[in-house]
């Protein structure tokens, strides 16, 4: 008599777990909540970085030309001027690079 309940119940709790497990959106369609907001928080990482990026590229440049406009003839200020210069330039292409293949593979996937 207890093996019957036994298989009786194992069964019941069984075809409610299969029955949950099919009809449950987060196992299988759709994406899960947390996929959605790790996604958010780099699309919100990655529009920070763009944004603080800009301002930072344009006052390196700067720096750069001024450094270079008033060496005096300086070999060495001239110098680092061209490398602050071309630093500042290839980092941030470097990111907006790096924004653009984002956006490829992200466009690949979705």
């Amino acid at each position: 008599m207890n093996k019957k309940i036994f298989y009786i119940n194992s069964i019941f709790i069984f075809s409610i777990c299969f029955i949950i497990f099919l009809f449950n959106n987060s196992f299988a369609w759709g994406d899960p909540q947390i996929v959605g907001k790790i996604n958010s928080a780099f699309l919100n990482i990655e529009k920070w970085i763009i944004q603080i990026s800009t301002p930072a590229a344009a006052v390196a440049v700067g720096s750069g030309i001024f450094m270079r406009k008033f060496s005096f003839g300086d070999e060495e200020r001239i110098r680092m001027g061209k490398k602050i210069i071309k630093g500042s330039l290839f980092s941030y292409a470097l990111i907006m690079a790096i924004d653009l293949i984002l956006s490829a593979i992200e466009s690949l996937i979705a």
